[in-house]
């Protein structure tokens, strides 16, 4: 088992039952679905898929949704596709034309006030331009790196903060829609400060979804200047190295991907990693050193999870790829050093009984070698508690509420059970100790910790600790 957990985004490349069938079996612990590239009909038919294999499986397979977010998108291209050769010139236009070759225009009705002289705009993060001259109703540019556009194509404007409001009616909706579905975290891509996040967990309130997870994208200047309050006001972070980069020279990015996920760790909220971690097992059939050295240093630096994107949504090897990522993740665990992962997370809890009781659980589980600690749960506070501390040993959550299952899909070590109910200390004791043998392969004289609440269902924070020999 590993205790790094693995989100795969779907698309055409992984869109049947039979891929996702296999990417299940093969360690993808949520499927996420972007609705920039997707409609509602599509993610209504993945997310039926997904229970259905998670009931023929008995899996706990999550469900993540991105909403579109404030962007700025192409209009329409003749023909739907054109190219731009380097050293061009093309105009971008704030109203609607017909785009080429030599001009496009886009969605955003403040384009020419906003962009400065001589900045650089990216479209998808590959065609390059730069601002050449501003006029009433169009920029010149100069195409930099060249490259093809294509309808609804995102055009990235670095360093600008758009003038819209930060959800769109139609991200109301797919919230909306995610809540109905049942959909356990809800991803917001350029965030640019908690008030963007206290909007989303507003419409949640009024909805009523006590549910859904707010996870919150990190790909602009802004984000990274508000962190501390983005990160108070969401469940998880996502950190999209591709778009940052856009924005902030690139070697500054593994500085500031350390110091996230360890802010993260400290308020114990999720932590992902996404986007061109595995990107050569697109045309290769394997993975170059440097991509497996960066995929271990995000393993050692004790990130939740890491998100694999066009891995697994146009790749040509999507459940090879997956393979060959949960091999290196296990691997690599072996290296991470859990004493002091626990003794940083010990300094910055607060003194409670649930954290202290969570903070003894890891160490005990480090010193005496324990297989496995199980944390019977209605909410999943105590497992998540309990992962934040980072211990060696994977935590099994035995839940009777499906959705608590779902919810702990993504948090580090944890390994959600869905049981019939929980009632007894004896009888969870015995149920723990039959899980341990039948799921984790235990053997006699293995130690495991029990630890939670009691009594069940009554008691609000952890209250108990026993360590039981199979």
């Amino acid at each position: 088992m590993n205790k790094t957990k693995i989100v795969a985004t779907v698309g055409p490349a992984t869109a049947s039952k039979d891929v996702l069938r296999k990417m299940i079996e093969n360690g993808v612990d949520a499927f996420r679905i972007n609705m920039n590239y997707s409609t509602l009909t599509f993610c209504r038919g993945i997310i039926k898929i997904i229970d259905e294999l998670n009931i023929e499986l008995k899996t706990h397979v999550a469900t993540m949704i991105d909403i579109k977010g404030p962007i700025v998108k192409l209009d329409h291209i003749l023909n739907g596709r054109a190219i731009l050769k380097k050293d061009d010139k093309i105009r971008i236009y704030r109203n609607s034309v017909l785009g080429d070759s030599t001009k496009f225009s886009v969605d955003y009705k403040f384009l020419i006030e906003d962009v400065p002289l001589n900045s650089n705009l990216t479209i998808e993060g590959t065609t390059e331009l730069k601002v050449l001259e501003k006029h009433s109703d169009y920029l010149l540019c100069k195409v930099l790196k060249e490259g093809e556009i294509k309808d609804n194509m995102i055009l990235n404007i670095p360093n600008v903060k758009l003038n819209r409001p930060y959800l769109t009616n139609s991200d109301r909706e797919i919230i909306k829609f995610a809540s109905q579905n049942n959909v356990d975290f809800l991803t917001l891509p350029f965030v640019s400060s908690a008030e963007d996040v206290l909007e989303v967990n507003d419409l949640l309130i009024n909805i009523g979804d006590d549910h859904l997870q707010i996870i919150s994208k990190i790909e602009n200047n802004f984000s990274i200047d508000d962190i501390d309050k983005i990160i108070k006001s969401s469940d998880g972070i996502m950190i999209d190295r591709k778009d940052l980069g856009l924005e902030i020279p690139i070697e500054k990015i593994p500085g500031i991907q350390k110091k996230i996920i360890s802010k993260c760790q400290a308020n114990g909220i999720i932590s992902i990693i996404a986007t061109d971690l595995f990107s050569s097992t697109n045309s290769y059939n394997y993975p170059t050193r440097a991509e497996v050295s960066d995929i271990a240093n995000v393993v050692l630096e004790g990130t939740d999870c890491i998100m694999l994107s066009s891995e697994t949504t146009i790749g040509n090897n999507p459940v090879e790829t997956l393979t060959m990522l949960e091999n290196i993740i296990q691997t690599v665990e072996y290296d991470i050093d859990y004493d002091y992962m626990l003794e940083q997370a010990i300094k910055t809890e607060k003194r409670d009984a649930t954290g202290s009781l969570a903070y003894s659980v890891a160490g005990c589980a480090l010193r005496l070698n324990c297989k496995a600690i199980f944390t019977p749960t209605m909410s999943g506070y105590t497992a998540k508690k309990i992962s934040r501390f980072r211990p060696i040993c994977p935590i099994i959550a035995p839940s009777p509420n499906e959705l608590t299952t779902k919810s702990l899909a993504l948090n580090f070590g944890v390994y959600p059970i869905l049981i019939d109910d929980l009632k007894s200390l004896d009888t969870i004791i015995e149920k723990s100790k039959k899980l341990a043998k039948d799921v984790l392969w235990l053997k006699e004289k293995d130690n495991i910790i029990i630890t939670g609440g009691y009594p069940f269902k009554k008691i609000k924070y952890t209250n108990f600790m026993k360590i039981e020999e199979i």
